[in-house]
């Protein structure tokens, strides 16, 4: 085991830590502020003087209890020297609604009391008192007391903004690896959709209309915006086919146009014309997306890989790659199914015109119950109005 050698001059890390706890604390005792609670005004004008002499200027006082709640709220005091016997609200009933207070109850107390009473010390102790200080006060004894008590509220007040910062500063770092790793998988899924979509924007709509279906049934915010995110590499299987039968133009008849305008697959418009061994080749797609995606051990990416090997599912069990039905079909993939279908019918393409929102909705219904999860389709027509404004926002402006 080799030995941790510090260079000359240099501290151990935790020697320079409680150092600067150190020296963080005695500034703050430095610009202390003290709050004086006494019903004598001459004990209040003896305690200024003492505390004055070891360095605490910053103090302020009142006679009345009922002024320290508000006093305390204004001013925020490090400290409070509190007699326990005053008329009226006395000084453990006022201790009670100080420590009642969130904003307050962090304070130090210290109880000034000329009664020797256990009990009320017992109680003043279950109350949250700090400390005691026996009345009348000794100069000696009060500076020690206090600069005690404000030095161990330094340090807490040290450490508290230390974690508060720290907090922070993870706060933010965790914001942007957040925004990272989206943008990570918007690269990823851009790469693929840009083979056969110069815009790259099919994607993102449909990530967000997969969100939007999943919202509407029920799912919560932090699942709506995973799959906003895992469906936009639906498509990431695209990388693994080779150009010449991703781009194979084909010649489309007019009734195979019409067939794409009802199934309204972008993929059925490829393989329309393919032969079947290229047919074989594009159908791969969903499987090496499926295993470009697999093994990741990202919540998001293994969703993505789910909805890669299962968006081409047909809820009548027809569909590909394995064939699922019904229920078998994982949620994610049948709701990324829809929202794909529907991206492809209301967007043009060089080989077709945008449809009508109508026609578009139309030719979902058609496939209910065959293509699409019948709950699924529900949920994403009761969200037409949000589907016009994702529409607007993402549209193909070339």
């Amino acid at each position: 085991m080799s030995n941790f050698v510090l260079e000359p001059g240099l501290d151990h890390p935790t020697t320079a830590v409680t150092r600067q706890i150190k020296e963080g604390a005695k500034s703050a005792q430095r610009s202390s502020r003290i709050l004086l609670v006494d019903d004598e005004p001459l004990n209040i004008k003896a305690a200024r003087k003492y505390l004055s002499t070891a360095g605490y200027f910053d103090c302020d006082s009142t006679s009345n209890a009922r002024d320290v709640v508000p006093m305390m709220i204004r001013n925020e005091p490090d400290l409070v020297l509190l007699d326990i016997v005053m008329p009226g609200f006395n000084g453990l009933d006022l201790l009670a609604a100080i420590r009642d207070d969130k904003q307050l109850a962090h304070i130090p107390i210290v109880m000034l009391t000329a009664v020797d009473d256990r009990q009320i010390k017992h109680k003043a102790l279950e109350l949250g008192a700090t400390d005691f200080l026996s009345k009348p006060v000794d100069p000696s004894e009060l500076i020690s007391r206090v600069r005690n008590v404000l030095e161990a509220k330094a340090h807490h007040d040290y450490l508290r903004n230390h974690a508060i910062e720290l907090e922070r500063l993870v706060r933010e770092r965790t914001a942007q690896l957040e925004l990272s790793h989206q943008q990570i998988i918007h690269c990823l899924a851009k790469a693929a959709e840009f083979r056969d979509d110069e815009t790259g924007r099919h994607v993102i709509r449909v990530g967000r209309y997969a969100g939007l279906i999943a919202k509407r049934l029920g799912w919560d915010d932090a699942a709506c915006h995973m799959i906003e995110q895992a469906a936009q590499l639906h498509d990431v299987g695209k990388i693994g086919i080779p150009d010449e039968v991703l781009k194979k133009p084909g010649k489309l008849t007019p009734e195979e146009y019409q067939t794409i305008q009802k199934h309204c697959a972008f993929g059925k418009r490829v393989f329309e014309s393919l032969t079947e061994s290229d047919w074989t080749t594009f159908r791969r797609h969903a499987e090496l997306g499926n295993r470009i995606l697999t093994g990741c051990g990202s919540p998001v990416l293994d969703m993505a890989a789910e909805i890669a090997l299962t968006h081409h599912e047909r809820w009548d069990g027809s569909g590909y790659p394995i064939g699922l039905a019904g229920n078998d079909i994982p949620v994610a993939g049948r709701i990324t199914a829809v929202a794909d279908v529907f991206d492809a019918l209301s967007t043009r393409r060089s080989y077709k015109p945008a449809l009508p929102l109508t026609q578009c909705f139309e030719i979902l219904e058609q496939g209910r119950a065959a293509q699409f999860d019948p709950q699924v389709l529900d949920a994403f027509v009761a969200a037409r109005d949000d589907i016009v404004r994702i529409q607007i926002s993402y549209a193909e402006l070339s």
